[in-house]
């Protein structure tokens, strides 16, 4: 049976069970993704973001537009964010239900006591690059000897750069780093007062080249062996412990929006529209959410039904940010990661 079949299957049960249920009295106490969905209830659902929205975010605005959430309880309400640190913060503290944000921030923050756990991590190849104008005459991490990139410091990308430039067979002190907060970094590579910088490359890039008009292009850390997960659902350790069917079914409607987004990038980016005043325009949009499509596959088991991970890749991941000191150490899996919410058709 095809996955739109079966939501077609599941919401017309949805319906004849809220028949049955109003013709009876007393029904109380029902879980907000079981009976209160088939009485036509929803779950208020807060969720977010890493950042202000941008192509990344499509499915959650698409899932919302085309009613996979509610088809799962839940009422999504999106919040821009302002850097995943904030959101795993906020998150663990309840201040909202689920948050969106970088793996790094969140193993960073949970070695320092945050009540977090990651649910899920969607985008599987690290968005991290140097991004230079095509130019620049940079093509290849050699020609970044005695270049200046602008790096954000404390940020994954910046930390992880010096394994970048080992993987690359570059030294540290072969490339000049000037430190720069995101807007500052990419409005000085425009103004050419540094030859790159570091960021996501499904992020910056494509908003550089619509407001420049020149062509970026991009030296991945995933193109020289380095990659470590990013961008992921995460939620409270509370959450976790006191509804687990909610966190369930947000897993689920957030795997399914993402196949869906997958499946009509054009749609999911339209759902965007007039939704935030500082998102970009579609056209970037469009490249954005195109680019982070790319990063859903498994290093190790390649295409997986979006927010499957695997105990490899999570100890992949780990190990990368402990040697680049972003955690003190390598931890369990299980410290960072809760593995019993594998999205519906998922296996670890």
């Amino acid at each position: 049976m095809s996955k739109k079949t079966l939501r077609t299957t599941l919401v017309a049960a949805a319906a004849a069970a809220a028949l049955l249920l109003t013709s009876c009295s007393g029904a109380g106490g029902t879980s907000p993704t079981t009976e209160g969905e088939a009485a036509g209830e929803l779950t208020d659902v807060t969720l977010m973001l890493n950042w202000y929205p941008y192509g990344e975010h499509a499915p959650f605005y698409y899932g919302v537009e085309q009613g996979i959430f509610e088809e799962h309880g839940i009422n999504l309400n999106i919040q821009a964010g302002q850097g995943s640190t904030k959101t795993v913060q906020a998150t663990g503290q309840n201040q909202v239900d689920f948050g969106w944000a970088d793996t790094p921030a969140v193993l960073s923050n949970i070695d320092k006591g945050v009540g977090v756990q990651s649910v899920g991590v969607f985008l599987q190849t690290t968005p991290s690059a140097v991004q230079v104008f095509a130019d620049s005459g940079i093509t290849e991490p050699a020609d970044l000897v005695g270049k200046t990139i602008a790096t954000s410091a404390g940020d994954a990308p910046t930390t992880t750069f010096p394994l970048y430039l080992e993987a690359a067979g570059l030294n540290p002190d072969d490339v000049i780093q000037q430190n720069l907060d995101a807007a500052g970094k990419m409005a000085a590579m425009m103004n050419g007062q540094v030859d790159g910088l570091i960021g996501f490359a499904h992020d910056q890039g494509p908003t550089i080249a619509n407001e420049s008009g020149n062509e970026v292009v991009y030296l991945k850390y995933s193109d020289v062996g380095l990659n470590f997960f990013s961008n992921g659902l995460i939620a409270s350790n509370q959450m976790i412990s006191d509804n687990p069917e909610l966190v369930q079914a947000m897993v689920d409607a957030t795997s399914e929006s993402f196949e869906a987004a997958v499946a009509d990038p054009e749609a999911a980016v339209a759902a965007m529209d007039g939704k935030d005043p500082q998102m970009p325009v579609s056209e970037v949009l469009l490249e954005q959410w195109t680019a982070t499509a790319e990063l859903l596959s498994s290093p190790t088991a390649g295409d997986v039904v979006p927010g499957t991970n695997s105990t490899e890749d999570w100890e992949a991941t780990i190990e990368v940010l402990a040697e680049a000191g972003l955690i003190e150490e390598a931890k369990p899996v299980d410290t960072y990661f809760n593995a019993s919410f594998a999205p519906a058709g998922g296996t670890e």
